[in-house]
């Protein structure tokens, strides 16, 4: 089984990253951001810096978390600034020897407007068969996006883009609204969405989180695996009953959280440890299915 983490919520920059995954024991991780870029938009002598300092330290690159198709694009930015995406992730894909690039399906536009599903589809399209055509492998992620409105979402995409896969995010149903049931759309159920989607499941991040307080404008708040209502343990003990062959990446959110832009700092002390302390709270958890 392949554990690895989005090691920029340890650090930002590679050795604490590095380091993080020694401390657990982990020989891979999922590549975001170093220094606060994006691994697919850092320059090429930084990048090549990079990938030779992973090499000699045995750690893998499992999975690139790009920025393509994420929840700060809408669906009407400019399709060439993904396609140029696309081109720079490529070769540093092989260049690490990565199979699978984490992508999503564009931001939601409010529920009720024109969500351009057909143009979604296009996209989705081009984006999958052009990583194809590299002999590499695009999987959607259910986040703040297309996707992320439901399972049923999902599912159309699955339906309209030939070779699409998923990568399942057990924490993000917990916020967004399930807008294949009617008004007043309750919460989704994370269990309910697995089990919706999971034939088409090849990897899986790790979150957990409270859903937001109802009737009030506070954000959702990320908890330590299994301390969440996203039904963790049901959905890691079911996984195993499936057979689940994937990888797990944590992706814990607890003491960094990216998409919230609010100037403040992150205590980056206290976001190393409690990566390090999330990892060993999973790992505990899979420990307990055997």
């Amino acid at each position: 089984m392949q554990l690895s983490g989005f090691t920029d919520e340890a650090g930002k920059d590679l050795e604490t990253q590095i380091k993080a995954t020694k401390e657990l024991g982990w020989t891979a991780l999922s590549a975001r951001t170093i220094d606060g870029t994006n691994i697919h938009e850092l320059p090429e002598d930084d990048f090549k810096r990079a990938a030779d300092r992973l090499d000699e330290a045995g750690i893998k690159v499992v999975e690139f978390g790009s920025l393509i198709g994420n929840w700060a694009k809408p669906i009407t930015s400019d399709f060439d600034i993904t396609l140029a995406e696309i081109e720079r992730a490529i070769p540093r894909m092989h260049r690490l020897q990565t199979k699978q690039i984490r992508i999503m399906s564009y931001a939601m536009e409010p529920w009720g407007e024109d969500q351009q599903d057909g143009e979604r589809f296009r996209r989705l399209r081009e984006i999958v068969q052009r990583f194809a055509d590299a002999g590499l492998e695009a999987i959607h992620e259910n986040c703040q996006n297309y996707g992320g409105f439901s399972a049923e979402h999902t599912l159309r995409l699955i339906d309209e883009v030939p070779g699409l896969k998923l990568v399942f995010d057990t924490g993000n149903p917990a916020f967004p609204r399930d807008h294949s049931k009617p008004e007043p759309h309750p919460w989704q159920d994370a269990l309910e969405f697995y089990r919706a989607v999971k034939d088409h499941v090849v990897h899986v991040h790790i979150k957990d989180c409270l859903n937001p307080p109802e009737g009030s404008t506070e954000p959702e708040k990320y908890t330590m695996p299994g301390e969440g209502t996203c039904r963790l343990a049901e959905i890691l003990q079911e996984m195993k009953a499936d057979g689940y062959q994937g990888g797990y990446a944590i992706e814990p959110h607890v003491a960094t959280v990216f998409h919230v832009q609010d100037g403040k700092q992150p205590d980056w002390q206290q976001c190393y440890d409690s990566f390090v302390a999330y990892g060993k709270a999973f790992e505990a958890m899979l420990q307990k299915l055997d």
